[in-house]
């Protein structure tokens, strides 16, 4: 490792701590997480294969409520919308929130809500901008009208709104941050912030700061860690850097919901192996 990013990434490690030393003067106590959920993308490689089998090995591994993915044209998860909810239910794990792409929010956007209502979510996420969608600060504020425009209409149906960040939302943009356009140019009630606390990080944002400051809009969090090695990749939770007994300790600032313990990448054997490890620790921390 570079010597300047060692210096960057100590950085990052010790981030937290300046904003609350003590952990107890913060009103943190020896709580158990309850209920876990991860993000479906971890495990791409498996549920397109198998859905039944995967979800009931991760059944099996404790966790309770998941989030999905491949999304649209009348199909979740590569399977038809009635046939993935009932495999779903078979499988006992609660599908909570739906990544979709920026096209599900155009002509087509009564048939996603539609489908997602038929599938019992409660939350659907932007997932990501594409790069030829971010190139510019007009861009950001006219997919914040669509954002307002979708979610109006999702909240007739009783599904709520979110945006999910990476890293570029951070980055200065036309001598602006692209996620305070969002934060700022979007109905606070209605889309809410699903932050990914990996990239929060790897971007040198605070996350305490970042609930602190949109108190109570951002209920729903990705779970990853950061690893102290070149590049600062994703590794499974309590692998890496991130204090995760704070970051849990503060979940009432945030107003926090839902969390989905989500692995891109980068894993230690394969993506379901990765998820276990990952709940193994979640289930061992007190905050």
């Amino acid at each position: 490792m570079k010597r300047r990013d060692f210096i960057q990434s100590a950085a990052l490690a010790t981030s937290a701590a300046f904003l609350a030393p003590n952990a107890l003067a913060n009103g943190l106590k020896d709580e158990k997480i309850k209920e876990f959920g991860f993000q479906s993308y971890t495990v791409r490689d498996f549920i397109m294969k198998d859905m039944p089998g995967t979800l009931k090995r991760l059944r099996k591994a404790g966790f309770d409520y998941m989030e999905g993915f491949n999304f649209g044209n009348g199909q979740l998860l590569g399977q038809p919308i009635a046939e993935a909810k009932k495999i779903i239910e078979d499988s006992k794990i609660a599908l909570k929130s739906i990544h979709i792409m920026t096209p599900n929010l155009g002509d087509n956007m009564q048939q996603t809500v539609d489908d997602a209502a038929e599938l019992g979510t409660e939350y659907l996420v932007c997932a990501f901008l594409m790069p030829n969608e971010r190139q510019s600060l007009d861009q950001y504020k006219a997919l914040c009208e669509q954002f307002n425009k979708f979610s109006e209409l999702a909240r007739k149906s009783g599904i709520h709104f979110a945006y999910h960040n990476h890293d570029f939302e951070f980055q200065e943009l036309e001598g602006q941050i692209p996620m305070d356009i969002i934060l700022k140019e979007t109905n606070p009630d209605d889309v809410k912030i699903e932050l990914d606390i990996y990239w929060a990080r790897k971007a040198e944002v605070n996350p305490l700061t970042f609930f602190r400051d949109n108190h109570g809009r951002v209920p729903l969090w990705h779970v990853k860690d950061l690893a102290l090695t070149e590049g600062k990749p994703m590794t499974e939770v309590g692998n890496g850097i991130i204090d995760w007994r704070q970051m849990f300790g503060h979940k009432k600032d945030a107003g926090l919901r839902y969390f989905f313990v989500e692995q891109d990448a980068n894993f230690a054997e394969d993506s379901l192996t990765s998820l276990e490890t990952s709940i193994k620790y979640l289930k061992k921390l007190n905050y």
